[in-house]
């Protein structure tokens, strides 16, 4: 008899709370993948109580179904008015140190550069994709160690770096559907197919591919609809895979430090503490943000806006069909005869053409057409009130989706008023994009100061404008007071920047003391419009060797800058003393260097 293999008791609870929770959320992911059929267009789809899609039939062969897509549009033009949101953040100085305010500034430049090398532009535009058709978005923060430059190809030792991955709602699955924070959640299971190869590859486990169902795209044309072709969004099998599952549970008396558990197939992958110090003060929570779209307080999961748009969207559908039906009726027309008098077969291949010559039998009904009238007016207006509908449900106004409903007798005030009152409505869904973009700004400073090493050589913004090497210091990370560029506080044009910049040069607040702005304000000034490309024009010498003293305040601990003939000795003297003097907590070691140093250059002076 052959012994039952027996199963660890981690995998059956993980795949135990797996199921439970898919079972629970299973009515909102047929939601879903309704939304996303009727955005690619296929909108005559319905969710059977099996949680497949189906079409619905016409009731007769002749009837129109043609699709006429304003949820499209609507959600294009919402995701166009997203990606202007820049969701700038800097690191604010706790304290009005000069050691402090050089953290701030080097944890800026930090973030800007990571964001810059991992295209977080393009990152951030996947996650508002999926907030629109879902009404949810994940972003996961992790630790990648095999990232960053190579330290050991025989050890496969790397320096690591920070990985953004973007989670579709599909992926994440909540202890509680009703909890309406990642933070009132206790734990979170990422469920996600990776090839078996790849499971290999990252744990050094080997594993049996399992059924896994992916979302599948497909391109119809005709069928039980007379349309041209559209997407029809559906699940289907992929082999070779197998479905990864991570459990990540918040700290508790057992596990101070949480716990994580991934499993994969009937094998444990990993069992230990959650990785990542990704909260305040070197605690661990869930390395998951959440963006929305609507917020729906009663669920985990956010509202997307399509799903207030089917309704009217499916009336249009009818309206412009029956209507083009009517016209059908008028120009091809109906024609009443007497049983046998006419060649039906003929009529209904050829119809009537111009100068065609109809035979009917001798002494019958002479064939007539059947008076239709004309297309009643209710149909046009019944078609305006659903366009308006459009327009009062989504927020997005005539203008934004159609350049051809602008009006030039609009004057420039009300067009402002009407633009601000397009924002006032998104700001729903774009506070939720600037919170998640702060929220994930301290996860990644947090990661750099947990795992990036001592000496570390990273590439940021120079003085000039150009791009410096800087030495890395985990002490020289600030992860805690993040704040958004007040610049950003809206969304704006650069036609908005510009006008606001000009203000504040008219109202005289960007002005120094001797009358002229400071580098750093106009760098700033064209950094929001834009050309931050210019500010090495304007950059002067002084600035400029400054920027090199600090810089030489941190390799100091690091490795020996070299002190060059061009320097400015006395701007580096006074750069090196200000430092040291502000710094309390510089060991021996580094002030002696720092001493030393400055000697150098007293020496040269």
């Amino acid at each position: 008899m052959i012994a039952k293999k027996e199963i660890d008791v981690r995998v059956e609870e993980v795949y135990g709370e797996y199921l439970r929770r898919s079972e629970e959320r299973k009515n909102v992911e047929r939601n879903w993948t309704l939304n996303i059929n009727f955005y690619t267009g296929n909108q005559y789809a319905e969710v059977l109580p099996t949680g497949e899609i189906s079409e619905m039939n016409k009731r007769y062969f002749w009837q129109r179904s043609q699709i006429y897509n304003h949820v499209a549009p609507i959600i294009e033009s919402r995701l166009a008015k997203f990606s202007s949101i820049k969701a700038s953040v800097s690191v604010k100085s706790p304290t009005g140190d000069r050691t402090d305010e050089l953290i701030a500034e080097f944890s800026t430049k930090l973030l800007n550069a990571f964001k810059e090398n991992e295209n977080f532009d393009e990152i951030r535009r996947l996650a508002n994709y999926w907030a629109e058709l879902t009404g949810t978005a994940f972003y996961k923060v992790c630790w990648d160690k095999y990232k960053g430059a190579c330290l050991s190809r025989e050890k496969g030792i790397y320096e690591g770096d920070v990985q953004i991955t973007v989670c579709p709602p599909y992926e994440i699955f909540p202890d509680s559907i009703t909890a309406n924070k990642v933070e009132d959640c206790r734990s979170i299971i990422h469920a996600k197919a990776y090839p078996i190869e790849t499971v290999f590859d990252r744990w050094g486990i080997k594993v049996e591919p399992n059924a896994v169902s992916v979302m599948k795209f497909d391109t119809t044309l005709g069928g039980v609809r007379d349309v041209l072709p559209c997407g029809k969004v559906s699940n289907s099998e992929q082999q070779g895979y197998v479905t990864v599952l991570e459990d990540y549970r918040v700290p508790t008396v057992d596990y101070p430090n949480g716990r994580l558990i991934i499993v994969a197939g009937d094998k444990v992958l990993y069992d230990g503490e959650l990785p990542y110090a990704n909260d305040t003060d070197g605690k661990r929570k869930l390395p998951f943000i959440k963006q929305i779209s609507i917020d729906n307080p009663t669920s985990f999961y956010g509202t997307s806006l399509i799903e207030r748009l089917i309704p009217v969207q499916r009336a249009y559908n009818d309206v412009k069909n029956r209507k083009h039906e009517f016209f059908n009726r008028l120009t091809a027309g109906v024609m009443l005869a007497e049983d046998g008098s006419v060649d039906t077969d003929n009529l209904e291949d050829e119809g009537i053409a111009p100068g065609k010559v109809i035979l009917y039998r001798q002494g019958s009904v002479k064939p007539q057409m059947m008076e239709v009238g004309n297309v009643p007016s209710e149909f046009g207006e019944e078609e305006e009130k659903l366009l308006e509908e459009f327009v009062t449900i989504s927020g997005v106004s005539d203008f934004l989706v159609s350049s051809s409903s602008f009006n030039a007798n609009i004057s420039g005030t009300a067009l402002s008023m009407m633009i601000e009152q397009d924002n006032k409505r998104l700001s729903v869904t774009t506070d939720s994009i600037r919170n998640a973009s702060k929220e994930i700004s301290k996860q990644i400073l947090r990661l750099y100061k947990q795992f990036a090493m001592d000496g570390r050589l990273i590439k940021i913004a120079g003085a000039t404008g150009d791009t410096e090497i800087r030495a890395f210091k985990k002490s020289n990370v600030n992860a805690e007071d993040v704040v958004f560029d007040a610049i950003e506080e809206n969304v704006s044009s650069i036609a908005d920047k510009k006008e606001l910049v000009n203000k504040a040069i008219q109202a005289g607040v960007l002005y120094e003391e001797d009358g002229k702005i400071s580098e750093s304000v106009r760098s700033k000034i064209l950094e929001i419009l834009g050309l931050s490309t210019w500010v090495s024009n304007y950059a002067s010498t002084e600035s400029i060797h400054r920027k090199r003293a600090v810089k030489e305040n941190y390799d100091l601990g690091v490795c020996t800058p070299i002190i060059d003939t061009l320097d400015d000795h006395n701007i580096h003297i006074d750069e090196h003393v200000r430092y040291v003097l502000s710094k309390d907590n510089l060991t021996q070691e580094h002030r002696a260097l720092m001493r030393r140093h400055i000697e150098e250059h007293k020496k040269l002076l």
